[in-house]
């Protein structure tokens, strides 16, 4: 089971992703030493909707794509986030990925 913590510690680093960047699940878990935990990550970022301050919106997969937007309403919703922040999603995907990706284990050493 998933502690309260895990979520917090998730949101934290969630808080820290600067606008106009975007980070992926697996970076995420990665960062808090959960080897394999992206699924949980995103499981966290599915309960931030009820907190405020949580720019969920700012998490993608490691590919770029924006899986999370089921979870927003409406679900195009997360990539008007994004684009307001300068950020071009095509075919719901993050374009030029690599230049926006914001990797929390080398930002924040």
């Amino acid at each position: 089971m998933l502690s309260e913590s895990f979520f917090e510690n998730v949101y934290e680093v969630v808080k820290l992703i600067p606008r106009g960047r975007v980070t992926s699940y697996g970076a995420i878990a990665k960062y808090l030493g959960i080897k394999s935990g992206a699924r949980m990550v995103g499981w966290a970022l599915n309960s931030s909707h009820i907190k405020k301050n949580i720019p969920a919106h700012r998490v993608v997969n490691s590919s770029g794509l924006l899986t999370g937007k089921i979870h927003f309403t409406p679900p195009t919703l997360m990539q008007e986030k994004l684009e307001k922040e300068g950020i071009q999603v095509i075919n719901d995907k993050i374009k030029d990925f690599k230049s926006v990706f914001w990797d929390p284990s080398i930002e924040m050493l």
